[in-house]
């Protein structure tokens, strides 16, 4: 490999039902606050069927992925795995999205084009049923804390936010 490795951020959830679309709210942010390195690339993934989710995950050396998780906790509980914890682990099921990415993951790994490394960070949603684009008031509070999480996993490639230009 040339270069710095690709590295993919995905938000996934679908923005309608309030706190099942926290991964891409996470990533708008990231994306209206941040830059990034160019070999950094932040997606909206949304509820992305596995066709178009397929080669975001087979063309990323490192992917983060960033969802709404059914874990063990209270509402706005966080979770971080990685892709062997993932998969071996993966909370209740709470959303199609969810089923695609782990095919994909499987897939790509089928094609031999997976993944060095894959993070998942899971947020607890507190409501997913009300059909409505803002995020609960507890969800909300935590999209600035998950991008610095995310931030950090980004660090640790080597590839973290950078600096605004001088006078922004």
């Amino acid at each position: 490999m040339s270069g710095p490795p690709n590295i993919t951020v995905i938000g996934m959830g679908n923005v309608l039902l309030s706190d099942e679309g926290v991964g891409v709210r996470v990533v708008e942010r990231l994306m209206e606050t941040r830059r990034f390195p160019p070999h950094v690339r932040i997606v909206d993934g949304g509820t992305t069927a596995m066709k178009g989710l397929l080669p975001l995950v087979e063309e990323a050396d490192h992917l983060i992925v960033v969802d709404a998780l059914n874990g063990h906790g209270p509402a706005g509980s966080i979770y971080r795995y990685t892709g062997a914890d993932f998969r071996k682990n993966v909370p209740k099921k709470i959303s199609a999205h969810e089923i695609g990415f782990l095919e994909c993951l499987a897939i790509a790994e089928v094609n031999d084009r997976s993944p060095a490394s894959v993070v998942v960070i899971g947020v607890k949603p507190k409501d997913m049923t009300t059909a409505s684009m803002s995020l609960s008031p507890e969800i909300e509070a935590l999209l600035d804390p998950i991008g610095d999480m995310v931030c950090g996993e980004l660090a640790a490639l080597g590839a973290g936010p950078i600096p605004p230009p001088e006078g922004e």
